[in-house]
């Protein structure tokens, strides 16, 4: 028989590798070929980023490297850059989650909005580094701004329906 607290992080790790897999298919999806229209937020990032922040026990950090790698060839992104940013924001937030989970959720939004801004100031500074192609600035702040954006309609997403609540901690988190 397996142990309930074990049972419950692979479930919930099956669910966010579920989740990530379906943003990802949207985002495939051709919904209006040939128009350019704004960017979105980074919906799998914020997803990614709000189950470290409520369940790190639950998202390793090689399950979130296998799927951004997975996300940055599929989207024919420079392989790994993503994926290698991904993992340093959602593992500066994970070392930072049980100081972040008394705070007032404006406070945790603010850090996190300042950890995706570091994030893509980083991601740039990289691609010009070695000289690969630089996406327009505009559509970048707009990505950002739109992702800061979407955080907050995330964490509520998941604190209601997917049972991620924020502030409290299960037995396996508090005993770590």
């Amino acid at each position: 028989m397996i142990d309930p607290s074990r049972q419950r992080r692979i479930l919930g790790q099956a669910l966010f590798v579920a989740l990530f897999l379906a943003i990802l298919f949207w985002r495939l999806l051709p919904l209006a070929p040939g128009r350019i229209g704004w960017p979105g937020p980074d919906l799998a990032l914020c997803l990614a980023l709000v189950w470290v922040l409520r369940r790190p026990e639950q998202v390793p950090v090689l399950t979130i490297a296998v799927l951004f790698l997975i996300e940055d060839i599929l989207l024919m992104r420079p392989m790994g850059l993503g994926a290698a940013m991904a993992v340093i924001g959602t593992e500066a937030a994970r070392k930072r989650e049980q100081r972040w989970r008394e705070l007032p959720f404006m406070v945790e939004w603010l850090r996190v909005a300042m950890l995706l801004a570091l994030m893509m100031v980083a991601n740039r500074i990289l691609l010009a580094m070695f000289f690969l192609p630089l996406p327009p600035l505009g559509q970048v702040i707009l990505q950002s701004l739109a992702t800061i954006a979407a955080y907050p309609l995330v964490a509520a997403l998941a604190g209601r329906v997917l049972g991620l609540p924020r502030g409290r901690a299960d037995r396996d988190t508090r005993h770590r």
